[in-house]
Order: structure tokens, then C-alpha cells, then sequence
């Protein structure tokens, strides 16, 4: 009997405030993670602010909160039984969105066009969760951190291929404006529902579904219920509003070899130290403009010979920069 009262307490429970909401704040933090692109893009933030540091771990931090909260709602709207209506509908708004979200990058920006983002995540991600919405919360947990572990010894060029680049375990970065292949990223979703789970067997989210949404937050609450439409139409109002600002008030005529030095800087810091990389740095910049070769760089998508061309200036400015930090030069004698 007291069972039965759970299994229908739990059928009755109704949305869940705090889960809005908390989707509300993810989605607005990733508005601003989006806006200051749009400035780096129209040149009114440094180049490659968005791609380093603090502001790449606040882009991971975002789409991590989203994936968790897509397991959060997998558990909750089919833990009890998928309702399959209600799943291939919503899968096929994210699909169509996924596609038609690929098919305008692919127009605007085809040197990094989104082949693989977050919405394609989400999609693949909630159609391989059904598998692990039975399973025990600790078994999810261990797989989840497993999932999340993946490239670090899964790693291999077997998955070089372009082809298989949304699995995750290539050893070459694709260009991409969002890239959030399968592994690690289906980490996430796994770790939301074994952590529902457990606060579902402990009463916690019948306790959350009491808790009503304070009138302060009603503007995430309704953000947190149409995420998709708010996921769609939130970046060509931003990067629209910018345009149109950037026609009244231009940025800055663009320094390619500040832009560049910034750059390669951020880039280079990510592996080794910074008196290493102001010498690399500068190798390549003076190596690009003595051949003539930086606007060319900046002048849309390289052809694969440039990148090969690129790929053995980087060999040349990373030796003569270690030999120069050794005291020798590149014919190995000491200076």
C-alpha cells in the first residue's frame, strides 16, 4: 500500500520549479558566453578571448549544466515508462533544429560550421540514455564517469577521420564554432540521471515539486520551459543587435598581427610557458609576413596545403625557439 502511494505521488508530481529555473540560469549564462563571441567576431574583444582560459572553462561549465539537466528531464518525464508520443516529438524538434543549425553555419562560417553541437548531443544523447533509465543509480554513476574519462585512454587516430569526429576520440581538434561530440559529453547526461535517481529514491524531488517558483523567477521559469525556442532564436537577435551597433559605431580597424599575437599566445600558454611562447609567437608572425603569407591566413577557409605549410612553419619556429632557450643555435652550436 505504501508503495502504491509513492509510485503515485511520483506519477502526480507535475514540473518541478527548481529544474526550470535552473535550466533559465544555464541558458542565460550561455546568452552571455554568446554575446561576448559576437563582440570577439566583430572585433570589439580581443581574438580568441572566448577560446582559452576562464572563458573556455565558462563555455564547458554551460554546456555541462545543459547535458545534466537533459538527463535530469530524460529520468523524470520516462523513468516510470517512456511515453514515446511525447519523446519522438521532442526528439524531432531537436533533430530539425540540429540540422537546420548545421545547414546555416555551413553558409555563414564554413570554415568552422557546427557539424556536431549541443543539439546534436542532446538528440543522440536522449535517444542512448533510454538504455540506462532502468539501471541502478551507482551503475550509472561508474558508467558516467567512464563515459567522461573516455579520450583520455580511448584516444587514438583510428578516429581521425572526419567521419568519425563526433564520437570524440580523434587526436586531431576539428574546427568547429560548437563542437560537443558523444564522449566525454554523454558523461553529463549519464551523471543527471543517476543523480535524479538517487534523489528520487531519497524524496527529494517530491519535496522540490512543493516548492513554487518565486514571482522574481517567473522569467526563467517561462526561458526554462521553451529551451529550444529560446536555444534558437536567442543568437541571431544577439549577433543582429551587434551588426547593427557595429554599423553606428565600427570596431577598431583590425590589427592582424595584434589579433594574431593574441592569439597564438592564448593557443600556445595552453602547453607551454610564456617566455616560450612570446619567442614562438613571434617567430610565426615574422615568418607569415616576410612570405607575405598573414592575410592570407585571415582570408577564410586554408586550403590543406597551407595547413601543411603552416603545420611545418609551427616545426621550425618551435625548434628555433627551443634552441634559442638551450643556448645553441639550430645547428647545434652553443652561442
Amino acid at each position: 500500500m505504501a508503495s502504491d502511494q509513492v509510485e503515485t505521488s511520483r506519477r502526480s508530481r507535475g514540473r518541478i520549479a527548481v529544474i526550470d529555473i535552473a535550466r533559465g540560469l544555464a541558458l542565460l549564462a550561455m546568452a552571455s558566453y554568446h554575446f561576448t563571441w559576437d563582440l570577439e567576431f566583430f572585433g570589439y574583444a580581443p581574438a580568441g578571448l572566448t577560446e582559452f582560459g576562464g572563458w573556455k572553462l565558462y563555455a564547458r561549465g554551460i554546456a555541462s549544466s545543459f547535458l545534466i539537466l537533459v538527463g535530469v528531464s530524460l529520468y523524470l518525464a520516462h523513468a516510470r515508462g517512456i511515453r514515446w508520443n511525447g519523446f519522438w516529438k521532442r526528439l524531432a524538434m531537436v533533430v530539425a533544429a540540429a540540422l537546420a543549425i548545421t545547414i546555416v553555419t555551413r553558409i555563414a562560417v564554413p570554415d568552422g560550421f557546427i557539424f556536431f553541437g549541443i543539439l546534436h548531443e542532446i538528440a543522440l544523447a536522449s535517444l542512448l540514455g533510454l538504455a540506462f533509465l532502468r539501471l541502478p543509480a551507482l551503475l550509472t554513476l561508474i558508467i558516467a564517469a567512464l563515459v567522461i574519462a573516455a579520450p583520455h585512454y580511448l584516444r587514438s587516430t583510428a578516429f581521425d577521420h572526419p567521419a568519425l569526429w563526433w564520437i570524440g576520440l580523434s587526436t586531431i581538434p576539428p574546427r568547429s564554432n560548437d563542437f560537443v561530440p558523444v564522449l566525454p559529453w554523454f558523461g553529463a547526461v549519464l551523471a543527471g540521471l543517476g543523480i535524479t535517481r538517487l534523489a528520487d529514491a531519497a524524496g527529494i524531488l517530491d519535496r522540490l515539486a512543493k516548492v513554487p517558483a518565486p514571482r522574481a523567477a517567473k522569467p526563467l521559469t517561462f526561458i526554462g520551459k521553451h529551451s529550444l525556442a529560446f536555444y534558437l532564436i536567442h543568437q541571431p537577435v544577439l549577433i543582429g543587435c551587434v551588426w547593427l551597433f557595429s554599423q553606428m559605431v565600427p570596431a577598431p580597424a583590425e590589427n592582424r598581427q595584434v589579433n594574431f599575437l593574441s592569439s597564438c599566445q592564448a593557443s600556445c600558454e595552453q602547453k607551454r610557458d610564456s617566455a616560450f611562447c612570446n619567442r614562438y609567437c613571434g617567430c610565426m608572425l615574422e615568418t607569415l609576413q616576410s612570405e607575405g603569407s598573414l592575410d592570407k591566413l585571415y582570408g577564410g577557409e586554408p586550403s590543406a596545403q597551407f595547413k601543411t605549410h603552416i603545420g611545418e612553419m609551427a616545426s621550425v619556429c618551435t625548434l628555433k625557439t627551443d634552441s634559442a632557450e638551450m643556448g645553441v643555435d639550430i645547428g647545434g652550436k652553443s652561442k
